[in-house]
């Protein structure tokens, strides 16, 4: 990394968003050598959808994918010693799971079966499987559908090697160190942003940032790193002038949705030692056809089964379950208590035990968290790896100020977009982006004295 000239490092930028993008393109500009880096941090905690509650279940971000050296994440993680020792083998490193948590254990069945010789209760099984799959694949998507993803842009997403790990710690331990490595006024916490006007001649300064609280700051450039399902939502008030239109047209076309954790916690395990997933498979869902249900009566379908989340030592008794999609919006309006009713009666209908009863319920709700708008984007239908260059594409790209709103956050990666470590990397990039314009400016500078 290149560190700018002594000259220009007084450059005002603004972060928008205390994310892992965020913080990543805060640490390599102050590590440059830029003096006058903010953050401006809507609510009152970084971290952003990476979130650690109690008894350390991840409320948000779980896994890093492809835990091995082309991931920055599980680098960051080894060196700050958040990892445990099984996760730095080199065989761990070395396994291919094709971007997949362990959950499709269900492919074993059909994998089985001779379905053209199977009879009719054996098919309508398979079916069954196939829709809990589904269900699955929703989840590892974040899309109501799996209609809802273009067929064009899916295969843009790229896997990394490694069998996916946890923080035993939580995922925040990373959050905390990287913090670390700023001063400690770097982030401005509870200070929405209301307005990003550029393009701005009334001041030196071609930026201005106007915060909820009426505080307006000027900035040579602003980092915006919110969420797409923010973006979507807000665009039209958070830009002015507003956003190109190629831009918003991208913005419309890329996916995103919710997926939702419920945390169900037992006094006891009524479950196997050995047992690493449970899935629901329903009798009446042997047709692949979308069919329009009762949400009220029908949400906790949508729920394809729970993850015993482990050791015991560090979790207690403690099952996740993976919901995805309306049902999953329609999830958090519940109360805790219809919600620890509608899993109570699962549990009990599945298990036919009629006494079990949970000890505690916890879900996510990242669809009606006003700041995200559901949990992360996937390539919807008519999306193309021109969009998620769109999505990157700084304002402007030309002119006597360029580089004056650059966009970060998971769903402006080209291939790494739903993951942390794609977050991750679009913050150094837009941070390498401004180093790369300075340095050039220098040179320039230079040059034009000889």
């Amino acid at each position: 990394m290149d560190s700018v000239k002594s000259e220009n490092i007084n450059a005002k930028i603004v972060i928008v968003g205390s994310g892992i993008a965020g913080i990543s393109a805060a640490v390599e500009l102050t590590a440059a050598g830029f003096t006058n880096v903010q953050i401006l941090e809507a609510t009152g905690r970084s971290g952003g959808r990476i979130k650690t509650g109690d008894n350390v279940v991840e409320i948000g971000a779980n896994w890093i994918h492809g835990p091995s050296e082309e991931n920055p994440v599980f680098c960051l993680a080894r060196r700050y010693g958040l990892l445990d020792p099984e996760a730095l083998t080199p065989e761990n490193q070395a396994m291919e799971v094709g971007g997949h948590p362990p959950w499709m254990t269900c492919l074993e069945i059909l994998e089985e079966k001779k379905w053209a010789d199977a009879d009719k209760a054996t098919r309508s099984l398979g079916f069954s499987v196939v829709s809990n799959l589904l269900k699955g694949e929703c989840c590892v998507n974040g899309t109501h559908s799996l209609d809802e993803v273009g067929l064009g842009a899916f295969s843009l997403y790229k896997t990394l090697p490694g069998l996916d790990c946890t923080f035993p710690k939580g995922y925040e331990g990373l959050i905390q160190n990287l913090l670390s490595e700023l001063p400690s006024d770097t982030v401005k916490y509870n200070c929405p942003v209301r307005c990003i006007e550029w393009n701005n001649t009334e001041t030196e300064s071609p930026v201005i940032v106007e915060c909820e609280d009426g505080d307006r700051m000027t900035a040579d450039h602003v980092i915006v790193t919110v969420s797409l399902g923010y973006l979507k939502k807000h665009h039209s008030t958070l830009f002015r002038p507003p956003l190109p239109l190629h831009k918003l047209h991208s913005i419309q076309r890329q996916g995103f949705g919710t997926n939702n954790k419920i945390f169900v916690e037992f006094d006891s395990a009524w479950w196997d030692a050995d047992c690493e997933v449970m899935h629901f498979l329903w009798e009446d869902e042997n047709s692949l056809v979308d069919k329009t249900l009762d949400l009220q009566s029908s949400w906790i379908k949508k729920l394809f089964g729970f993850t015993v989340l482990k050791p015991t030592e560090r979790y207690g008794h403690l099952l996740c379950g993976w919901i995805a999609g309306h049902e999953s919006e329609y999830m958090e309006t519940l109360s805790d208590q219809e919600v620890t009713q509608a899993v109570t009666q699962l549990i009990r209908r599945f298990t036919g035990n009629p006494i079990l009863t949970p000890k505690r319920v916890l879900r996510s709700q990242w669809f009606h968290n006003p700041w995200t708008c559901g949990s992360y984007s996937f390539p919807g239908t008519g999306c193309s790896s021109q969009d998620l260059k769109n999505l990157a594409e700084p304002l402007p790209t030309t002119g006597p100020q360029p580089l004056q709103v650059l966009f970060a956050g998971e769903a402006t990666h080209p291939c790494f977009y739903s993951t942390v470590h794609g977050a991750l990397l679009t913050g150094q990039r837009e941070a390498d982006r401004l180093l790369s314009h300075y340095s050039s400016t220098s040179t320039n500078h230079v040059l034009s004295k000889l």
